[in-house]
């Protein structure tokens, strides 16, 4: 009992700080969305068309965004843990660079490689592949492009793990027995990396639900993702009852994401 108590101790001042910075506000935010004393504003948050529409479009892009860091994820971070140790460097090189860099400037950068005078359309049009500019900013496809950037190395990084957990000479076995690697692939390397997969989905989903900046820039107004029409009701609007409503709605979410995930990560455990 004195150890539990005196282990206690020193985690006092982050326990105050999370309170300070995070539980505090938070309260502070679900207050404003009761002021009134009702739930008018949930009520018009999660009733009207036009607010669950923006809400399908933040899961639906989360979702998208999700499924393209997957496939971009594995093969880069499967390479990453079976490759020699020097291109392994490499691949972290180039996959924490962008972590490195403010994720606003990244997304200015994007503006300048997707714009219609950017570099990708003139690279296009100078090679003769296409006569005009391809709409490629502020819209559904930039707002992807520029997430799926942002997000990938949580998504590499987890499947990296665990394909280095793996024993090698599982695999190897199946190869001297006759396995090809499409069926040591599917039969080996993909059920025993599920942990891993499972792992940079759920983190990349919930990072996206709540993504503002690259939205905001690269969508120009046009994409609308619930991060952004909160910002919009606290800049423009001045309504910030509606916010922390939303900003409610958004939170509870996230957490029900979290909760799903925790009992289908572990369904033995849950049984």
């Amino acid at each position: 009992m004195f150890s539990n108590r005196s282990g206690f101790w020193p985690a006092v001042p982050a326990l105050i700080l999370l309170f300070a910075f995070f539980l505090f506000p938070v309260v502070r935010m679900l207050g404003f969305s009761v002021e009134a004393g009702t739930l008018d504003w949930y009520a018009k948050a999660l009733g009207e068309g036009l607010y669950i529409r923006v809400l399908w479009n933040t899961f639906e892009i989360a979702l998208l965004v999700t499924l393209f860091c997957l496939l971009l994820g594995y093969p880069l971070g499967f390479l990453m843990a079976t490759t020699t140790p020097f291109w392994a460097t490499m691949g972290f090189i180039f996959v924490l660079l962008p972590l490195w860099t403010s994720v606003l400037v990244r997304t200015y950068a994007w503006m300048v490689l997707l714009g219609r005078n950017g570099v990708f359309n003139r690279t296009l049009m100078e090679a003769g592949i296409t006569t005009d500019p391809i709409p490629l900013l502020h819209n559904f496809t930039g707002v992807l492009i520029g997430m799926v950037h942002v997000l990938l190395p949580y998504m590499v990084l987890p499947i990296y793990g665990a394909v280095r957990k793996v024993d090698p000479a599982i695999p190897a076995a199946a190869a001297g027995l006759g396995a090809s690697n499409w069926r040591i692939f599917w039969r080996i390397w993909l059920p025993l990396t599920l942990n891993g997969v499972f792992a940079g989905c759920v983190l990349v989903f919930i990072l996206s639900l709540g993504f503002y900046i690259t939205p905001a820039l690269l969508g120009g107004g046009r994409v609308i993702m619930i991060a952004v029409l909160i910002e919009q009701q606290v800049r423009e609007a001045l309504n910030w009852p509606f916010a922390a409503a939303l900003s409610a709605v958004l939170l509870v979410a996230t957490f029900l994401v979290y909760t799903l995930a925790q009992r289908f990560s572990q369904p033995e455990q849950a049984r």
